[in-house]
């Protein structure tokens, strides 16, 4: 690991743990030129999971793209970043175990609607609306309806 402060890669562990229910691992490091401290997350790399998209393409499995749609639909909502964190968390897990080399858009697409009805109903219908490609108004109104419907 390069140093963040010096850029050295002479460094030494001090504590490691393992966090978000043993996905990842967290080690405190020290660096041995600076002495400066800092934290790495160590996680598996799930190689070969490609998702199979609507037209046809097939395209590399990004964690972080997940984040990133799951931020923007939860933008300004009271929903910590820790929640959208471990939704994804649990949506990966949920993939990796059900899926081993292609994994349909529409599946992750579920997961993530089911997870976001859960977690907060404006999110959801955001998220809902690109996905499902909402038109016009109408198309807002219809979703509205299904949600107070299965309350």
């Amino acid at each position: 690991m390069r140093c963040p402060k010096c850029g050295c890669q002479d460094d030494k562990v001090i504590d490691s743990r393992a966090s978000r229910e043993g996905a990842t691992i967290r080690r405190r490091r020290q660096c041995i030129a600076c002495g400066y401290r800092y934290t790495t997350y160590e996680e598996i790399e799930h190689e070969g999971l490609v998702v199979l998209k609507r037209d046809g393409r097939r395209e590399e499995f990004s964690k972080e793209k997940l984040l990133s749609g799951l931020r923007k639909a939860c933008q300004k909502r009271p929903i910590s970043p820790k929640l959208v964190e471990e939704l994804v968390e649990k949506i990966v897990v949920d993939v990796t175990d059900q899926f081993e080399r292609e994994v349909p858009a529409e599946a992750i697409g579920k997961m993530v609607m089911d997870g976001l009805r859960q977690l907060d109903q404006v999110a959801y219908v955001r998220f809902a609306s690109v996905y499902r490609r909402f038109q016009e108004a109408t198309d807002f109104v219809q979703e509205v309806k299904k949600l107070e419907a299965r309350e």
